[in-house]
């Protein structure tokens, strides 16, 4: 067991370091080979404990970059997401015993990461498997099966490779038949890639104005006014001559942490800053709700030279306990706990589906945490996006990995959908990326930074984007039936094995 548990643990160690910052992505087949191995054929009694050594030190070094909010924090999450492991260990352990298990434990772990993306509280997609494919061949079936259908596509090699390990001589050419298919439906996006069609293209500007330290609430004037003058300056250059006018510039998340429409000096240094470019800039701001004074909307705000604040998206996925605190009136934890006391008013979610027009554009925005999450971004996208944003305030993470796995799920997006991604951050990373997932133009951290490029727009609907949420479904269903029929599968053999007591062999006798 003691043997079970640290392979386990080295696995799940080994997958964390297959994302950002190290992003040795070959380690995944490894990692979830090294798990389905520990659990196979293990005692439903202890499979779970072994399931839970992997999640605990996946999570825990992944999320390692959590600690910036504080110690207390990254444990509590890191113990909240690593229990999902526990039941998947089980699951894993009860469909080793089914013929065909390598494709029953690849769905199982499609299932539980699917499972973990949506609850509680919206659940955290951070981690999926597909987040970590950029750069390699797998990438390129983003835009065909979807980030669900990649992660699908990772499991299997790892459970085609525990096969490997564990088949006897006379089936293992069964085993490299479905190792080498597995390669081959990996390779073949690479030579047949998503056709997409432009519709001519438009100029951007993101616009990264940096921020003082690394608390953007404490210095949130000083923000707003570093994006004013960096637009007032881009302006200059572009009536010098020395840079090409955008169409319209994008501003992040925080750019402004008050109200713009009812803060005076926040929606004087906005309206000089549009009237400077003549453009609209798409400005992330903190809104009060308009309805309940308790609340507020973190929004992106198309303000217009001639009309001001407009057309908005906001936030669909604000974070729990760090945006908002959820069952807040019933003390389930008490509002002064850690920094809990930072967050007055709850932030509420979104519910816009519609992609923005800015200057005849339709863009389809996210907001910071925003891009991890399917949905928003698939249904802007489905209802005609051309073109992809990411509003983004990492200033409280700009040391740490969060940084770098963020804007590599940005390139993933774009890879995705077929679009290209513009993304503005407060103080890093900004970038503007290609369909193909090519970083076109990237700023640096910490400074203050414009990027000005031309990037196409397209209508083109990917299968990943036209499938939607049906494929996480579909692993979910599949899973469940495994496991339900490896549970009657155990329970029969068990019962056909029990000792038959005296007494009824005396009957039978009889």
């Amino acid at each position: 067991m003691i043997r079970r548990c640290l392979a386990a643990a080295g696995g799940g160690l080994l997958l964390a370091l297959a994302f950002e910052p190290l992003g040795a992505a070959w380690l995944m087949p490894v990692a979830i080979a090294l798990l389905l191995l520990s659990v196979r054929r293990e005692r439903s009694s202890r499979a779970w404990l072994t399931g839970l050594c992997f999640g605990i030190t996946f999570i825990c070094t992944l999320l390692w970059w959590l600690r910036a909010v504080g110690t207390d924090a990254w444990l509590a999450l890191s113990a909240l997401e690593a229990a999902f492991f526990a039941p998947l260990g089980l699951g894993l352990a009860l469909v080793s015993r089914l013929p065909g298990w390598p494709l029953w434990s690849s769905l199982l772990w499609v299932a539980v990461e699917t499972w973990r993306g949506a609850w509680p509280f919206s659940g955290l997609p951070w981690g999926r498997l597909s987040y970590a494919v950029a750069g390699t061949p797998w990438e390129h079936g983003l835009p065909w099966i979807g980030m669900t259908g990649v992660s699908l596509l990772v499991a299997g090699t790892g459970a085609a490779l525990a096969w490997l390990v564990v088949t006897r001589a006379a089936r293992r050419a069964a085993a490299v038949l479905m190792t080498a298919g597995l390669a081959a439906g990996s390779l073949l996006p690479t030579v047949a890639a998503y056709p997409l069609e432009g519709e001519g293209s438009v100029t951007v500007a993101a616009v990264q104005g940096g921020v003082p330290g690394n608390d953007l609430v404490a210095v949130h004037r000083e923000v707003t006014a570093n994006h004013v003058t960096a637009t007032a300056d881009l302006a200059a250059d572009v009536e010098a001559g020395r840079l090409p006018a955008p169409d319209f510039v994008v501003w992040p998340e925080n750019s402004t942490a008050v109200d713009p429409f009812t803060d005076p000096s926040a929606n004087a240094g906005i309206e000089s800053a549009v009237d400077a470019i003549g453009v609209p800039v798409l400005v992330g701001a903190m809104v009060d709700h308009d309805r309940d004074p308790g609340q507020v909307l973190n929004q992106g705000i198309v303000w217009s030279p001639d009309t001001g604040g407009g057309d908005r998206y906001t936030k669909r996925h604000p974070v729990p306990y760090g945006e908002y605190i959820p069952l807040r009136d019933t003390g389930l934890l008490p509002t002064t706990y850690g920094q809990l006391s930072l967050i007055p008013r709850d932030m509420a979610s979104g519910t816009r589906l519609e992609p923005l027009r800015i200057d005849g554009a339709l863009v389809a925005d996210a907001i910071c945490f925003d891009v991890a999450y399917d949905d928003g971004i698939h249904a802007q996208v489905a209802r005609g996006g051309q073109l992809l944003t990411v509003q983004t305030s990492n200033a409280m993470f700009i040391e740490t990995a969060q940084v770098d796995q963020q804007f590599e799920i940005s390139r993933l997006r774009a890879v995705e959908t077929g679009r290209w991604v513009v993304v503005a951050a407060t103080s890093g990373i900004s970038g503007v990326i290609a369909p193909d997932g090519t970083v076109v133009a990237q700023s640096g951290r910490v400074v203050t930074e414009v990027l000005v490029e031309e990037v196409g727009l397209s209508s083109t609907i990917t299968p990943a984007v036209r499938m939607g949420a049906w494929p996480g479904r579909v692993a979910v269903a599949g899973a469940v039936v495994s496991v339900l029929f490896a549970v009657g599968t155990y329970r029969g053999t068990n019962a056909r094995r029990a000792p038959v007591p005296p007494e009824d062999r005396e009957v039978a006798r009889t």
